[in-house]
């Protein structure tokens, strides 16, 4: 990066802390939006998620791609735009649910995906799936430069949720919420992910609930889901509780999109025991 272009970049950074000290004396207008710092790159990475991952989060992937790697990149970004489901199965501490919660990302923020549910053994184990992918959009500074409508509006609530249901753009309310267990993105007109929604649930939990209806009533259900490594040891031990995990997969997570609709989404998982949940849906992907 040249002289001209590191002075521009820091004068681009002032003028963004500068609208979100107005905006904060202002009240809960967010005014005019921050124009996208880097069209091309943000254009680019929506045609490539191993892109997307490699330029957005490049601390998160920084060790180099795996043969396995590349394979579940092609397989996510699949899924994502054209449907599918499959079992992501990789050794502990290889990045599989990093993968995953950063193509529900990408998902959302390019508009291929409307609604992302995600699944954990527990309800606390799903939330933290939402935490991570709240702090990305909240604390990422090249997501908040090359997709402003997004991340500004979540910026400007500085963490705190009670300030979501005053907030308006250009006097409309963005109808953001910022939840521990469910987000609902800012409406921006002709934004892609206008009104994205990602909630979380655990598997033996109120999976059926997953839906949200829009301010002009419409029902939204999840067209994408991640049930990330959907067991836990003492589930894995049990024969019958491994049963009823999977007939909640086959069952209420599959159905998930509605009546005659096909959802589609990725399931992270590591197979603790033969014959458990991950095992059996790995046995199905040979």
């Amino acid at each position: 990066m040249g002289k001209d272009e590191k002075e521009a970049y820091q004068e681009h950074r002032r003028k963004m802390a500068a609208r979100m000290r107005e905006m904060r004396a202002a009240g809960s207008e967010i005014g005019d939006l921050p124009p996208v710092l880097d069209p091309e790159r943000r254009e680019a990475c929506g045609r490539s998620f191993r892109l997307f991952c490699e330029t957005y989060r490049p601390a998160a992937f920084n060790l180099g791609w795996s043969k396995d790697h590349l394979r579940c990149i092609e397989r996510l970004e699949t899924t994502v735009r054209n449907g599918g489901l499959f079992a992501l199965a990789m050794p502990r501490g290889n990045g599989k649910t990093t993968l995953a919660i950063t193509a529900a990302i990408w998902a959302l923020l390019y508009g291929y995906r409307r609604y992302v549910c995600l699944i954990g053994a527990t309800e606390t184990k799903a939330e933290k799936l939402l935490k991570s992918i709240k702090s990305e959009l909240r604390h990422n500074i090249l997501l908040l430069e090359d997709f402003p409508e997004v991340c500004f509006p979540i910026r400007a609530l500085e963490g705190r949720a009670a300030r979501a249901s005053g907030q308006t753009y250009n006097s409309q309310p963005t109808g953001i919420e910022w939840l521990t267990n469910f987000v609902v993105l800012p409406t921006i007109e002709g934004s892609a992910s206008s009104g994205g929604v990602i909630s979380v649930c655990g598997i033996t939990g109120d999976v059926r609930g997953q839906q949200y209806t829009t301010p002009d009533g419409d029902v939204l259900r999840p067209d994408y889901v991640i049930p990330d490594d959907p067991q836990t040891h003492e589930s894995a031990k049990s024969g019958g509780q491994t049963d009823d995990r999977i007939s909640i997969i086959n069952g209420d997570v599959l159905g998930l999109s509605g009546p005659g609709v096909k959802i589609a989404g990725v399931m992270p998982c590591t197979v603790i025991r033969k014959g458990d949940l991950a095992d059996q849906a790995l046995d199905r992907e040979v």
